[in-house]
């Protein structure tokens, strides 16, 4: 019986010591290992597409091109506008079809002015530039907008003719006197209210056919500064305005500078 009995136990374990040293598992086993391993793989597999989806994602805006916007350079525009032909110490910006939505819709006509090479061409924001109404904008827009910390800002801002006439082909003369223009440009050019006593100075140019309303503002409550420089004019279906600003330390330093800018503008 003890003989039986030990014979049976050597045979078990060494059963049990040949499974476990088996080098190959069993079928059953291999089949479970290849499910697990061909669900990692599967998993592995839709991790990397989630994160090429994700990254796919981040770099989304990078490729986008926004009209308004994308254009501002943010850079000195020194680095890449040419001399003024009227002061080579200045360089001058003329506005083109690629620059804004109103100018590719037809809009508004080129327009030009010069600046000084330090100043940087600023981002304006998809709703402020008119991208979203054009070619039938009813409210006016900013078209352009440029800035030096240290001399001031200046923008051009395009307004619908029929928010000031009803005559379709009204020169700014037909639309009214400068005092009447204004009161009606005002807010833009201070970026809140108006108010005719911050009116200083108006006066007339005429260059060619073209006539234009040029005024000086103090404007202490204005949102834009406290010293703002206009010119209006009028070309096609659009009123033109021009407005250089400045804060009064900014003022101190660029009065000359700004009222040359502002002298340059021409539609």
């Amino acid at each position: 019986m003890a003989s039986t009995a030990c014979s049976f136990s050597s045979l078990v374990g060494s059963r049990i010591r040949s499974f476990r040293i088996s080098p190959s598992p069993p079928p059953f086993l291999k089949q479970a290992s290849a499910q697990k391993t061909s669900h990692r793989s599967a998993a592995a597999a839709s991790s990397t597409s989630r994160r090429e989806f994700l990254d796919g994602l981040i770099a989304l805006p990078l490729l986008v091109s926004f009209p308004s916007s994308a254009n501002s350079k943010e850079v000195e525009v020194g680095s890449y506008l040419p001399p003024s032909p009227i002061d080579p110490s200045f360089v001058l910006f003329t506005a083109s079809p690629n620059d804004t939505p109103a100018l590719r819709a037809g809009n508004v006509k080129p327009y030009k002015f010069m600046l000084p090479p330090t100043w940087k061409q600023m981002r304006v924001a998809n709703i402020l530039s008119g991208n979203y109404c054009q070619p039938r904008c009813a409210e006016p827009w900013v078209e352009v907008k440029f800035q030096d910390e240290k001399q001031g800002n200046i923008q051009v801002v395009a307004s619908p003719l029929i928010r000031l006439t009803n005559n379709p082909n009204a020169t700014i003369e037909d639309i009214g006197t400068p005092d009447k223009v204004i009161a009606s440009l005002g807010p833009f050019v201070t970026g809140n209210t108006f108010d005719p006593d911050e009116l200083l100075q108006t006066s007339i140019e005429k260059s060619g056919n073209q006539t234009y309303y040029k005024y000086a503002l103090e404007t202490p409550y204005a949102l834009t500064g406290s010293h703002n420089l206009a010119k209006a004019t009028v070309k096609g279906s659009t009123v033109v305005l021009f407005v250089a600003s400045a804060n009064d330390k900014q003022w101190q330093s660029s009065e000359k500078v700004l009222k040359a800018i502002l002298d340059s503008f021409q539609v």
